[in-house]
């Protein structure tokens, strides 16, 4: 200044002293960075007191950010502003609002996420519950199919088996009605076939009494008949014919008769040898030699026929005992 004074002088310029830089916007902004300090400072406290480390450490984070630009006022090193610094009391009205409004903040977060757990793990439980609902449903309706089918199974054998019985039942009977007709046609047949048999042998019978009678009628006749009547017959045809009868004869009785018990009997016969009838004349005394022999005549049908081939149609047979040994 001394220099410039000098100059002016020098110049034969007045002096004059220059004017002060305006200090009221520096003191403007020391007033409002210790103003905001101060608020700091005290929603610092504040904080510490209500609020947890964490959410005082995201504040911290937040504040900081806003208060980066402190570092401009560079002319805070003048001491003149100091003792203008009181008017800053007033500041804390301006500040009260944010924490009222900030405090509840640093929570939504958490309540939100907590939310959205619970949320999620509803969600996430209501799911598990329609699987486990799907799964017995599905369960449910496969036991319900297959006991189903089970008792279709079932029933179609039952229906199989009562088929198959009434089938085995149906040709049992056409098989004892076919038996019982085959039978009965039989039957028939055979009634039919001795129905003629027996008419064969009438006849045979009314022609032989026919015969003989004749015979006795007219003396001077020859033929059978008085072949039969002669005693010229055939020794050989004769022991034939016992012989035959003898091994047809079946009898259970005694043998030690005193003498040697004889029955004899008349058989009449047909030209083939077939015995038309048997007839006993005389007994032997004993019942059951006289029907064993009986039976064995008329098994012993038809009877051996002659070397020339001829038969006597009535034959006078004597069996005796003794012959049966």
């Amino acid at each position: 200044m001394s220099a410039t004074k000098q100059t002016n002088i020098g110049n034969g310029a007045p002096y004059s002293v220059p004017p002060e830089p305006n200090r009221w916007p520096a003191i403007g902004l020391a007033v409002g960075v210790h103003a905001m300090l101060l608020a700091f400072l005290w929603i610092g406290v504040s904080w510490q007191n209500n609020a947890p480390v964490a959410v005082e450490a995201e504040i911290w984070d937040v504040t900081t950010q806003t208060a980066a630009p402190p570092p401009a006022p560079a002319p805070a090193p003048e001491p003149e502003p100091e003792p203008e610094t009181p008017p800053p009391q007033p500041a804390p009205k301006a500040v009260e609002p944010p924490p009222v409004v900030e405090k509840p903040q640093p929570k939504a977060p958490d309540i939100a996420l907590e939310r959205e757990k619970k949320r999620k793990e509803e969600l996430k439980r209501k799911q598990i519950e329609e699987e486990r609902e799907r799964k017995l449903e599905e369960q449910k309706r496969a036991e319900e199919k297959k006991a189903k089918a089970l008792a279709e199974k079932k029933e179609r054998e039952l229906e199989e088996k009562k088929a198959k019985a009434d089938a085995e039942k149906k040709e049992a009977e056409q098989k004892k009605k076919e038996e019982a007709e085959k039978k009965k046609k039989e039957e028939a047949e055979k009634k039919k076939k001795a129905a003629a048999e027996q008419k064969k042998l009438e006849a045979a019978r009314a022609e032989e009494m026919r015969r003989i009678t004749g015979a006795a009628g007219n003396p001077t006749s020859t033929g059978t008949a008085e072949k039969s009547t002669a005693p010229r017959i055939d020794k050989g045809y004769t022991a034939a014919i016992t012989a035959k009868v003898k091994g047809n004869t079946s009898y259970a009785g005694s043998l030690d008769e005193p003498g040697n018990p004889t029955a004899t009997f008349r058989v009449e016969q047909l030209p083939t040898g077939e015995i038309i009838s048997v007839r006993k004349i005389k007994s032997s005394g004993v019942p059951s030699f006289d029907d064993a022999v009986e039976k064995g005549i008329t098994k012993s049908s038809p009877l051996p026929k002659k070397k020339d081939g001829t038969v006597e149609r009535s034959l006078v047979i004597e069996f005796h005992m003794k012959d049966l040994q």
